[in-house]
């Protein structure tokens, strides 16, 4: 019986082929046809699949992590939501990392700094703090707070509650180009320099001071607080109709340049009125997902899941998502995309 090749599968080289494979393999040769259609493929692949992990389910796991090892022992307290497809890579997206991280009240993650992009984005519970560069500002559920590349930075529970956080990084682009460094501080604690909120003031009210300005292309505002997000949100919702595919969704943006708020990360808010269904959506940044309120299903390439508050999914470059909320649903979501766009390989269809 003949064999039947998979599409794009090449036959079996033949001898002379196969003797030449041979030969120059001392040499670290390899032959570019061999491998050519998955290197350039028609469309993008990826071994990342869809998947959502339901908070009521991990939940116990992380407040059970915090019986076993201090926040100061394990340096940072996180349980890492890796793709099923990527298992073993510390990776929920072939770019991006996520992971939830812990902190019970009277702790302290030490300082530290590193050359990867962070972002939180809270989950459950107030009364912490995250410190960047000398300012501490409090945190709260839904805020979106940033960590600059090679920035001092610590994390405290003052309060009585546990909190819990989504930490994005950009760990795995780092590690692509081998520029990954981290550096403890001397102290568990760095200094305070600056007031809560002085970030803000300074530039988050469509005025920046005079003189030199941050050369960073991160935003100088490190905390956006839900409450304003939400706001925004809510006035979009009453002054003009949702996107088709989006609902009403806006990005977060550094201010002294209009570009996304950390150069390899964007950042983005989005509002769904109650029974809203969207149209089918695609782009090359696969993307995370988490919910702030309400409840609904997804669809990620062909698959459909069920959403609630606290949940994460994860939404594979290309795969297609649509969108339906049983009630008015808010959805925090982070992606690769301005990396994507600063190399001129971003793009988006519409069904």
């Amino acid at each position: 019986m003949a064999s039947v090749l998979r599409p794009g599968a090449r036959p079996a080289p033949d001898g002379a082929r196969a003797d030449l494979y041979r030969r120059m393999a001392p040499d670290n040769l390899a032959p570019l046809w061999e491998v050519l259609h998955s290197l350039v493929p028609p469309q993008p692949e990826t071994p990342c699949v869809p998947a959502l992990w339901k908070y009521r389910d991990i939940r116990p796991f992380i407040m059970a992590s915090g019986e076993v090892i201090t926040a100061k022992e394990a340096i940072r307290r996180v349980l890492i939501l890796e793709n099923p497809g990527l298992r073993g890579q510390s990776a929920i997206t072939r770019s991006m990392f996520c992971g939830l991280q812990l902190i019970l009240p009277g702790e302290i993650a030490p300082s530290h700094r590193h050359t990867q992009s962070a972002l939180r984005f809270i989950v459950e519970g107030s009364g912490a703090y995250t410190a960047v560069d000398g300012e501490r500002t409090t945190m709260h559920p839904g805020d979106f707070i940033i960590t600059p590349p090679w920035t001092w930075h610590d994390h405290g529970n003052p309060g009585n509650e546990p909190v819990v956080w989504m930490d994005g990084l950009d760990i795995h682009i780092v590690r692509m180009f081998d520029a990954g460094f981290m550096e403890t501080f001397p102290e568990e604690v760095q200094p305070v320099t600056r007031n809560e909120g002085d970030s803000s003031v300074r530039y988050g009210n469509n005025m920046v001071p005079m003189g030199p300005l941050p050369a960073s292309k991160t935003s100088p505002i490190f905390n956006y607080p839900y409450t304003r997000s939400r706001e925004t949100l809510e006035t979009l919702s009453r002054n003009g109709d949702p996107d088709a595919c989006h609902g009403w969704k806006m990005q977060f943006i550094n201010p002294l340049s209009g570009a996304l708020a950390m150069p390899t990360i964007g950042s983005f808010i989005q509002l769904l009125p109650k029974g809203f269904k969207s149209g089918a959506y695609r782009s090359t940044d696969a993307t995370v997902y988490s919910i702030v309120e309400g409840t609904g299903k997804v669809k990620i390439g062909g698959q459909d899941f069920a959403f609630e508050p606290r949940d994460t999914f994860v939404v594979p470059s290309w795969r297609s998502v649509s969108l339906e909320s049983d009630t008015e649903c808010v959805l925090f979501s982070y992606s690769d995309r301005p990396a994507q766009l600063a190399l001129g390989l971003w793009r988006e269809m519409r069904a």
